[in-house]
């Protein structure tokens, strides 16, 4: 009797979806051709992109999509929950690989929720006191972690050894201080001062640049200012080793720094200074000013263009000078002993330059390319962009909310698209001589043309949201 009754209301439940389509068809002639066409374009464009691995980009989409997912969530997600959803979406896309659609769809899914595990695991291991409110006039002392000089003050980095007033369970591992111009000690000093604190700052409106989740991930728990003078003593306990290196690399960075500026006077040494040391504090307000409203402030900026040019400079120097020995030309990969040299000379740089986040995800990617020419591999494709991308978002997954990470890769998207897909100007060797010459050269200013245009057109919606 059951089983009759679920027969019709089967049986009635398919008269009313015959009946919605046939009402769908007069309303809109033509609806439900169009629907069983795109259903079968889609059918074929996902078997073409399939076959050859073309799905693999989409990839660091999905995983980007769930890391996003997180940011926006109304509450702090608990761990426990996020591990076990996303390991049981991995094992379904397992399962499912011998089918298409099913594969496809159950490791968007798996990809979505690593992204938002990935993402919730980040917060949760580097979960550090944060101060919940402001204090006025407690002594505090540190080791200083990094120093920054700016126009009107100079502001430094302290990880706290003790924090007067405040209970042991609150007391921030690093806080951010501004004090007098010329003042900030070196880095690696312990010191004790006066200061008022207060926590992070949280978004000015809506949607705006948020401070209090930038300085979390750096895990700095408080900013403030100091009072007074900075008292510089004799440290409780060791200076740690990483600390140790850091003073290293900061007095080297400072040295290189005063050395540019004592030949270069003014704005062009400070321009040159933070092209090579990443120190951008001695640039004037109205050069900043300018160089920002002519679009051009991101150069000022270590990333990804400034890596590569040091990469490739390197690169191409290498290989042309082993190129003039014929016994290493003939006989040995100088081309991969060039990757070699050129991936050494970008590590040299990141920590030259500062390390700052975005010049290390572009390091990520150099590396990522140079280490694809060491094994053969392409150097610029979309699996490679596609590992880079996952890399990066999955040791810093906050860096999806950055305008940087998202221009990035934006920009790189678009230049290796029209690098695979463009219109491929050059020359044969069966063309002639002044063909090839003349063919060559317009190539390669038409290539620069193209890919300022491409890069500029696939970051514009991004520099236009932020």
């Amino acid at each position: 009797m059951a089983e009759g009754g679920a027969r019709a209301r089967a049986k009635a439940w398919a008269a009313e979806i015959g009946a919605a389509r046939r009402r769908a068809g007069l309303l809109w002639p033509g609806v439900e051709h169009f629907l069983e066409r795109a259903r079968a374009q889609f059918a074929l464009w996902l078997a073409s992109e399939a076959a050859p691995g073309r799905l693999l980009p989409w990839l660091p989409v999905a995983f980007g999509l769930g890391i996003a997912f997180y940011f926006t969530a109304a509450t702090e997600p608990a761990l426990w929950a996020a591990g076990p959803v996303a390991a049981l979406l991995i094992a379904a896309a397992v399962a499912a690989r011998a089918r298409a659609y099913g594969f496809v769809l159950a490791l968007a899914g798996a990809a979505v929720a690593a992204g938002f595990a990935i993402a919730t695991l980040r917060t949760a291991t580097i979960a550090h006191p944060v101060l919940a409110f402001p204090v006025s006039s407690v002594n505090l002392s540190g080791f200083v972690e990094a120093r920054e000089e700016r126009a009107r003050s100079d502001r430094i980095v302290i990880r706290v050894h003790a924090i007067d007033q405040l209970r042991r369970n609150v007391v921030p591992e690093r806080v951010r201080v501004a004090v007098r111009k010329g003042t900030a000690p070196a880095v690696g000093t312990y010191i004790s001062l006066k200061a008022r604190l207060t926590p992070p700052l949280e978004p000015l409106r809506p949607g705006g640049y948020d401070f209090a989740r930038d300085m979390y991930f750096q895990k700095i728990g408080a900013s403030g200012y100091a009072y007074g003078a900075i008292k510089v003593l004799p440290p409780p306990q060791p200076i740690p080793l990483r600390l140790q290196f850091a003073a290293f690399v900061d007095k080297v960075r400072t040295g290189i720094d005063k050395s540019i500026r004592t030949v270069l006077a003014g704005d062009k040494g400070a321009i040159a200074s933070a092209l090579i040391t990443g120190k951008r504090d001695a640039i004037s307000e109205q050069v900043n000013d300018a160089m920002f409203v002519s679009g051009i402030g991101h150069v000022l900026s270590i990333s990804g263009y400034h890596m590569a040019v040091v990469a490739g400079i390197v690169f191409f120097a290498i290989r042309a000078s082993l190129a003039l020995v014929p016994a290493l030309a003939n006989r040995r990969p100088i081309k991969k002993w060039a990757a070699m040299g050129a991936l050494v000379a970008a590590a040299f740089y990141l920590v030259l330059s500062g390390a700052e986040i975005a010049t290390q995800r572009s390091f990520i990617m150099i590396a990522i390319v140079l280490g694809g020419v060491m094994l053969d591999r392409p150097a610029l494709t979309f699996r490679t962009l596609t590992v880079a991308a996952l890399l990066v978002m999955a040791l810093s997954p906050e860096a999806v909310v950055h305008p940087s990470f998202q221009m990035s890769f934006a920009a790189t998207l678009a230049l290796v698209a029209a690098y695979q897909y463009g219109i491929p100007w050059r020359a044969t060797a069966d063309s002639s001589l002044q063909a090839r010459v003349a063919l060559w050269g317009g190539r390669e200013i038409a290539a620069l043309i193209l890919a300022s245009f491409v890069a500029g057109l696939a970051t514009t919606p991004y520099a236009a949201f932020h």
